[in-house]
């Protein structure tokens, strides 16, 4: 999708794709399989026996009980599929914008709506924000369920063990249902460790989405994982049997050996995103000063705020028309989202370099 959805001439760094070489235990595993012929239904605890030993062992958790776990066919089937249990239609689902436009999408055609409660200035949760649309949300006795991003899509913000376990706090007091969309979790780079939402103090009613899709590149082979903290296994026991029987088989022979044996493929990885992430900082100093970019440790995507610019509220339409470059453009991630642009860093150097050539001779 991402070199296709546009003509020849335009460069694309827009949908969370990588340009990247399949890790080779996965590409071993899936030759394996055709070779063997095994091209049916998925069967068994694989998946999830791997992610959590590659939770064991990349964030010291032991939090993800085989038991308390069910294959679902993508992530944001996944939310649906958990929002069912801890909300009924009509009632408020809370997000912090600017985020992942299929949140509003998915919330919506699910029959819920969805209560904004932007970010800060630093592009970290608004706790005094967040408060306020909890109670919003649950007035009158209503439920009502936060879905949280984490690590952030777009700003690639990595929440804190102290920050996530007051959103566990305010979602007890409040009676609000916690479901975290945690995908891009192992893209994490720097000092900032990302901390499992399960993990923290109080988040035992939450309930969790994680995939090996955004890490090992991983898209078109559909599989993910719902992980339900100890006091929300009852919730996960819902999800309907052909929700589970709808996961791909090759997904989940593709993340089982991504989790298992394709760390060493990540350590390699995550070098090259900070380095990557870095080049657009020096480069935006130098071709474009008047775009903002703070950068976050987590995903490999940048936030670009090119209000300064002039160029409306949609900035990534005029640098797709006159530069030939396709960001993804920010109206669609909510309020905070105009006069925004996000970037696809996961691709190599001389194309970071070109993109931002073309941006800055769009102007």
């Amino acid at each position: 999708m991402k070199w296709r959805a546009h003509p020849s001439d335009v460069l694309p760094v827009w949908v969370a794709e990588m340009d990247c070489a399949l890790a080779p235990p996965v590409a071993r595993a899936l030759g394996e399989a055709v070779a063997r012929g095994d091209t049916g239904y998925p069967s068994g605890a694989g998946y999830a026996e791997a992610l959590a030993g590659f939770a064991r062992a990349r964030w010291g958790w032991d939090g993800v009980a085989v038991e308390r776990t069910a294959p679902v066919p993508d992530v944001m089937r996944g939310i649906v599929e958990m929002l069912g249990p801890v909300t009924a239609p009509g009632d408020t689902v809370v997000v912090n914008c600017p985020v992942y436009p299929p949140f509003y999408d998915f919330v919506r055609n699910s029959g819920r709506s969805v209560l904004e409660a932007p970010l800060g200035e630093d592009l970290r949760i608004d706790f005094g924000v967040l408060k306020d649309a909890f109670r919003r949300a649950t007035a009158g006795g209503a439920r009502a369920a936060y879905l949280l991003c984490s690590p952030h899509n777009p700003t690639g913000t990595v929440h804190t063990r102290e920050e996530l376990e007051t959103v566990a706090a305010l979602a007890e007091a409040f009676g609000v249902r916690v479901v975290v969309d945690e995908i891009h979790a192992p893209l994490v780079t720097g000092p900032d460790a990302f901390v499992p939402y399960l993990s923290v103090r109080g988040a035992e009613s939450g309930l969790s989405l994680m995939s090996a899709s955004k890490a090992w590149n991983l898209a078109g082979l559909k599989a993910a994982l719902a992980v339900a903290g100890e006091g929300a296994a009852a919730d996960l026991a819902r999800i309907p049997p052909q929700v589970r029987d709808g996961v791909s088989h090759f997904g989940v022979i593709a993340h089982s050996a991504a989790l298992r044996e394709g760390a060493a493929w990540l350590d390699a990885l995550l070098p090259e995103l900070a380095a990557n992430r870095a080049l657009l900082v020096r480069l935006l100093a130098e071709r474009l000063p008047q775009v903002r970019y703070r950068p976050g440790p987590g995903t490999y995507l940048a936030w670009l705020d090119c209000r300064e610019l002039g160029l409306g509220e949609d900035p990534a339409a005029v640098f797709l028309e006159r530069g030939r470059v396709a960001l993804s453009g920010g109206l669609p991630f909510g309020t905070g989202g105009a006069g925004h642009a996000r970037f696809n860093l996961a691709t190599g150097p001389e194309l970071i370099e070109e993109a931002v050539h073309r941006m800055a001779a769009a102007l």
